[in-house]
């Protein structure tokens, strides 16, 4: 397979949807973090990334034709280098709203006592729980420490960088190659840019602030279980 879609926007700038409209349209399953976390075997490709070190792309993405969300996004470039016929989507949202959605919801997702422990006490024994491990580690050493120096906690530095992305994407993705989308643009901008028919099903809302967490520790249980 190769990849036909690359969403280069951050996590919650509606990358789920996204994903759910993507998926609509007939790309088939849609790379995104959560995917990553149901298949911690990746992590091996995303630290080779992190390192610079040469990545196996086409084995990580065996099975999809699109990906969207972090980690991929911080590495835009270099897959649409890979990939010279792919399409890329930059989502975006106001970045005051951005900034407080990461807050409340990745940046301080915690599994719990519970499931940290049935982690730990499996990596002797599990390959899937230690790799897990090695998945949260490396969102914490890939996207907090070194894409945004360990200062997301600095309001406005963390905006800064979030501009300074969105500028990097249109620096280094042609314009006819990219579609700047919010979520509230709906289905027609993507359907033009992508060459699809608009479904007659509403765009995707999903993925909201106020369930992540509850969502995110199912995913680590299901993983874990």
């Amino acid at each position: 397979m190769s990849i036909e879609v690359i969403g280069a926007g951050y996590g919650r700038t509606g990358t789920k949807s996204l994903k759910l409209a993507l998926e609509e349209l007939g790309y088939g399953a849609c790379y995104h973090m959560e995917e990553l976390l149901t298949h911690p075997e990746g992590v091996t490709h995303w630290k080779d990334a992190m390192n610079n070190n040469r990545v196996e792309w086409d084995t990580l993405f065996s099975d999809y034709h699109s990906i969207v969300d972090f980690p991929g996004c911080l590495y835009h470039k270099e897959l649409a280098e890979y990939y010279p016929k792919s399409k890329v989507i930059l989502s975006l949202r106001d970045a005051e709203s951005w900034y407080d959605s990461v807050s409340s919801t990745i940046y301080s997702f915690d599994p719990g006592v519970a499931l940290k422990l049935k982690m730990v006490c499996s990596m002797p024994f599990s390959a899937t729980a230690r790799n897990l491990f090695k998945t949260i580690m490396l969102n914490n050493e890939s996207i907090w420490k070194r894409h945004f120096a360990g200062r997301f906690e600095e309001r406005e530095y963390a905006i800064e960088q979030y501009h300074a992305h969105i500028d990097d994407v249109k620096r280094n993705i042609a314009s006819d190659r990219l579609l700047l989308h919010r979520a509230e643009d709906g289905w027609e901008p993507i359907c033009a840019f992508l060459d699809k028919e608009v479904p007659s099903s509403p765009y995707p809302n999903a993925n909201a602030q106020e369930d992540f967490h509850a969502h995110a520790r199912d995913i680590v249980r299901e993983v874990l279980w």
